[in-house]
């Protein structure tokens, strides 16, 4: 296998790349690593070709120990940085996102960011894509050369991709474990360009020789938020005695191929098409797997090694929704279950104003509001009442010419505009849906399935005559906020 892969004319990444997520973890136990010391820990990574490293913005002082060996090492020069902004729930303007990218730069002391990977915690509220619109316009300023996104799902990166925003890489879990990335979603990167970066291979150290036959540990015997996250995927997948089947199955062909067990688990991963990269992370300075990771480019599994791992995969229960869904829904797949060592609160997506006693409205500040004189939604009582909503947000239309993708950020509109006024998505009882082209109906009701499959409200469904150039799709809502 060859070591690198080529993302654009002038971009390219080796098939491995090393996660420095773990100096996060190593300062929570024993405070700021040193810089200098640290970096220089780095260089056997770069002298055996692993000359990318992925950051962010809240893995610790990493922006700032790999930006001091590009600045000040032998071979710097080679290597390419690559780092996330997970910004804050709630609004987003152009100054925040100025800011964030200004705030890496100085960190790791360079004038352009390599990959910019972008996190959105919630798609009910479009701040979000706000961030992208102005992430881009910094692109093309000079100061990113590439942008990509992490935890994006299926249906929003092709939302983002319709709309115009060209971004290269999607940062997402997979492993033996978690195969939701074998789904949609290497649909969606497969026909657009778009490939994975794939992080949490080794399910945080489990998918390695060292778990094999020992007995299931208990979370508070755990040593990393790594470990106490990715037990968290174990669990959902089915249990121990399901993983030490699944890891066993790993050890047949690890033996066969005189190699270990990360190795395989990592190798399979890569064998996905719409996978570039592996993630690895690494604790420089306090463990390495320089040798044994190279190992994973020369393994070519035949069609018994992927029966017997598809044969193990099989008797795991799917990890639940999409890519990123552990970030956004119950159960939370996170170091602690829930939300509370990433975020303090999660504002509205629109303010609410409260009219009387009894009513209250949002307005998600379209120009159309204004002079035709009504709001998103209004509340009265426990009903919630959305007005038509077409797939406007501030002076962009978004989902571009799809049917499908305008459909789906409708109804993120309408969710959020519900969720700011006290009710969920699963309150809603009726939609009516106004498609422009009959010929659209089809994968707009297949979009609006998607999203209320489980929910099941009364739905009308109807051609019209649609207000504004390009729009194929408008909806309304009742909600019963019980």
């Amino acid at each position: 296998m060859n070591r690198t892969i080529e993302l654009a004319p002038d971009f390219s990444v080796p098939r491995i790349i090393t996660g420095l997520w773990q100096i996060a973890d190593i300062e929570r136990k024993e405070g700021t690593v040193d810089p200098a010391h640290t970096a220089a820990h780095l260089a056997p990574y770069v002298t055996a070709g692993l000359n990318t490293f992925d950051m962010a913005d809240h893995y610790g002082s990493s922006e700032i120990v790999a930006g001091m060996f590009k600045k000040k090492h032998p071979g710097g020069d080679q290597v390419q940085l690559f780092t996330k902004w997970v910004p804050k729930p709630g609004s987003i303007s152009k100054n925040d996102v100025r800011d964030a990218v200004q705030h890496a730069l100085n960190r790791m002391q360079v004038s352009t960011i390599d990959l910019l990977q972008f996190h959105a915690w919630r798609y009910s509220n479009p701040s979000w894509l706000n961030g992208m619109f102005f992430l881009e316009e910094l692109k093309e300023e000079g100061l990113i050369k590439h942008l990509g996104v992490t935890n994006l799902d299926t249906i929003h990166l092709k939302m983002l991709l319709d709309s115009g925003i060209q971004v290269v890489t999607n940062q997402v879990c997979h492993s033996l474990i978690d195969q939701r990335a074998m789904g949609k979603l290497r649909t969606i990167c497969v026909n657009y360009g778009v490939r994975l970066l794939a992080f949490g291979t080794l399910a945080g150290g489990f998918l390695t020789d060292k778990w094999l036959d020992r007995p299931e540990p208990k979370i508070e015997e755990l040593k990393t938020w790594s470990e106490m996250k990715y037990k968290r995927f174990i669990d959902a997948s089915g249990g121990w005695d399901k993983f030490q089947n699944l890891l066993n199955s790993c050890r047949s062909i690890a033996d066969k191929h005189q190699v270990s067990i990360a190795n395989i688990a990592a190798r399979y991963v890569l064998d996905n098409p719409a996978v570039a990269s592996i993630i690895v992370g690494a604790r420089p300075g306090k463990s390495e797997h320089i040798k044994d990771n190279l190992r994973i480019l020369k393994i070519v599994f035949d069609d018994e090694d992927r029966q017997i791992i598809q044969d193990a995969q099989s008797q795991l229960d799917p990890i639940p929704g999409d890519c990123g869904d552990e970030y956004r829904y119950p159960p939370f797949l996170t170091a602690s279950g829930d939300l509370s060592h990433h975020l303090n609160e999660m504002p509205f997506p629109y303010e609410p104003i409260q009219k009387d006693e009894h009513r209250s409205q949002v307005f998600s500040g379209t120009s159309w509001e204004g002079y035709a004189g009504y709001c998103r939604a209004v509340r009265e009582g426990n009903r919630i009442l959305v007005s038509g909503t077409t797939a406007t947000h501030e002076d962009k239309m978004i989902g571009g010419n799809d049917p499908a993708s305008q459909t789906h950020f409708v109804i993120d509109k309408i969710q959020g505009a519900i969720e700011s006024l006290g009710g969920t998505l699963d309150d809603v009882v009726r939609t009516r849906i106004y498609v422009h082209y009959i010929e659209d109906w089809e994968p707009i009701a297949r979009a609006h399935g998607e999203r209320f499959r489980m929910i099941q409200p009364a739905n009308t469904l109807v051609q019209a005559n649609l207000i504004g150039d390009g729009y194929k799709v408008e909806i309304e809502s009742e909600a019963v906020v019980r």
